[in-house]
């Protein structure tokens, strides 16, 4: 299981604390563009390079703030992970909702959330790794993906 976690670079700083969080409280890996060297790319390269990154993770965590909605990397890399039937989710932080359009995904805005995710992330992961003998790939991750959001929603009551 490996997260990659979308943001505009304002919000690096929550990017990154949320990525640390995941690892050191949960044992989850992820892709972070703040420690990948290989952004010096642009246009066409670096939308494959980040596809490649999209497609070495199994779920996207989007740092969403007032920020995002000058992002032009954010919708496509949801895009790119909603495409792929990868788990989903926003992060936004405080009392902030996010807009309605996001809303299909459930949304976390505090560490405690953040941890709810991880929970269901590794009970979807361990169900579907037990189910997956007799299922192929794309039944598996589908499968995976909503008992993810029906766990994380029922924690977070939405």
């Amino acid at each position: 299981m490996k997260v990659f976690i979308s943001h505009k670079s304002d919000d690096s700083a929550l990017a990154a604390g949320l990525g640390h969080r995941l690892k050191s409280n949960h044992g989850i890996e992820f892709y972070l563009d703040l420690i990948d060297q290989e952004l010096e790319k642009n246009g066409e390269d670096l939308a494959s390079h980040l596809r490649a990154q999209l497609g070495k993770c199994t779920q996207l965590l989007a740092v969403i703030s007032e920020k995002t909605k000058f992002s032009w990397w954010v919708p496509w890399e949801i895009g790119v992970a909603t495409e792929k039937n990868y788990p989903l989710a926003t992060y936004s932080g405080g009392s902030a909702v996010p807009p309605e359009y996001l809303r299909k995904w459930p949304y976390l805005r505090s560490h405690s959330d953040l941890d709810l995710y991880a929970e269901a992330s590794k009970t979807a992961n361990r169900t579907v790794t037990r189910r997956s003998a007799g299922l192929n790939e794309e039944t598996a991750r589908v499968q995976s993906t909503q008992q993810f959001y029906s766990i994380l929603r029922k924690s977070l009551g939405q």
